[in-house]
């Protein structure tokens, strides 16, 4: 079985398989890129724990984590089978790596999971289990998360991160909504990013709140990058970085995904 490449995608808005836009149409057309996976392993923004989770459910439930958004939303479910086997994997590494991780029979998959999913894959029969994020912990921490990973793209798995590369939800601009023009300090700090990654400098994306223009304006909380730095460490330093999409909704979020080969 060939390596499978790691992704990490922003999930934007939970409004996002509702509404037309070009990150929609990206990320429906990008399942369909990657070799079928075995199982698929989401880290996604919206799970946050002290130490690492991962969820063992046999049938993981839709979690709608956000209130206030149109009926039709709380109407979609995405009924993929667990991945118990996968889980336990994943505990092992983690143990291996010296992060002992928590197995939560119960956890279904949150917003930052279950939207790319069913754009990506909307048969929903690829199993799937969701691993949970310590932003406590911090960059480089999540780096070695990443690292402990690694041998699942040996495995079939698909390493599926999901945050956003800008995330200031305080800054929304409401004239324009989702079409609101992007200011400059947020293509700065996206611009910045882009290159970190592709140019596949590890130490400047851990050190990015204090290198990066803008940073902590686009990221008053690390919790919506870390997942990219969970997809760097399990790809590797020997990975290629692909920036796969760039577009932004509500002026201020960047809907950004890479690929690691």
């Amino acid at each position: 079985m060939s390596k499978m490449p790691v992704l990490y995608v922003s999930h934007g808005a939970p409004t996002l398989p509702l509404e037309q836009s070009a990150a929609r149409d990206f990320l429906t057309g990008l399942g369909a890129t990657v070799a079928r996976p075995r199982a698929i392993l989401a880290v996604s923004a919206h799970w946050e724990t002290d130490r690492p989770a991962v969820s063992t459910a046999g049938q993981p439930e839709t979690i709608y984590d956000f209130h206030g958004f149109p009926r039709e939303l709380y109407r979609l479910r995405y009924p993929a089978p667990g991945a118990p086997q996968l889980a336990a994997r994943v505990a092992e590494l983690l143990a291996a790596g010296g992060m002992p991780a928590q197995l939560d029979p119960q956890r279904g998959l949150d917003h930052g999971a279950w939207t790319p999913l069913m754009l990506m894959y909307p048969q929903a029969d690829i199993p799937v289990t969701q691993l949970s994020i310590q932003p406590q912990s911090g960059p480089e921490y999540h780096l070695r998360l990443g690292e402990s990973l690694r041998p699942l793209r040996d495995e079939g798995v698909l390493i599926l991160a999901s945050g956003s590369v800008t995330h200031n939800l305080h800054e929304i601009r409401a004239p324009g909504g989702r079409d609101a023009q992007t200011p400059s300090w947020v293509t700065q700090f996206n611009e910045w990013l882009a290159a970190t990654v592709l140019a596949g400098r590890a130490s400047d994306l851990v050190a990015y709140r204090s290198k990066a223009p803008h940073a902590v304006r686009n990221h008053p909380g690390d919790e919506h990058l870390l997942p990219l730095l969970v997809a760097a460490g399990a790809a590797g330093t020997e990975a290629k970085a692909a920036r796969l999409h760039s577009s932004y909704a509500y002026g201020v979020i960047g809907m950004d995904a890479y690929r690691f080969d």
